[in-house]
């Protein structure tokens, strides 16, 4: 926030390519690079761990890294107008996105190098896609993390929210205000108002 607010007093001093280049880099380029280098040295791993002890914790890293375009959605809201941005971006930060891919507003992504989507499919308005959760336990936080898999074909109604470990196969409809819980498979098996989950078996 530092960088972005001396970026931006640069460009209002002297407005010019370097500065608005600058500014830029500093919203987008070097969260970025600093999340490469954090992911270098303390790699994210998947499963169970807990917050409150001495041991630190990657995710925790990686997630306060990515909280500056979770509190200021705005950021991810332009390259969503631009064909193919977003999908670029998210593959930047290490996620796996396929083919025409439908991004609609106020998607919320908090976990981007965890997820995998397949070809064609369609967000609908106001979609969480969350690869991490957190409860209490034992005067403790434990915190599972696992990827969120999206299979071709998948349409996922507005309001929808998704949660660690599920997994959506090929050529499913997800209807609006879905909760998918950690850990199930969603299958294409499913009528109007009708989904399938099956317990993934580790």
């Amino acid at each position: 926030m530092l960088l972005s607010s001396i970026s931006f007093l640069w460009i209002c001093q002297s407005p010019s390519f370097y500065s608005i280049t600058a500014l830029l880099f500093t919203l987008y380029g070097f969260p970025l690079l600093i999340h490469k280098i954090h992911n270098y040295f303390y790699p994210l791993e998947e499963g169970i761990s807990y917050l409150k002890g001495k041991q630190y914790s990657p995710w925790w890293g990686s997630h306060q890294i990515q909280s500056i375009y979770i509190s200021f959605t705005v950021l991810e809201s332009g390259l969503r107008l631009i064909p193919g941005a977003f999908s670029f971006w998210l593959r930047l930060w290490g996620a796996k996105v396929g083919k025409n891919v439908y991004w609609t507003p106020k998607l919320e992504i908090a976990d981007r190098s965890l997820i995998e989507i397949g070809d064609r499919v369609v967000f609908g308005q106001s979609c969480a896609v969350i690869s991490h959760a957190i409860k209490p336990k034992k005067q403790d936080l434990m915190l599972y993390v696992k990827k969120i898999k999206i299979g071709n074909d998948v349409f996922i109604g507005a309001g929808s929210y998704l949660t660690p470990g599920v997994i959506i196969k090929d050529e499913t409809f997800i209807s609006a205000e879905s909760r998918l819980y950690p850990n199930n498979i969603i299958s294409p098996t499913l009528s109007n108002n009708k989904i399938e989950l099956e317990k993934l078996q580790n």
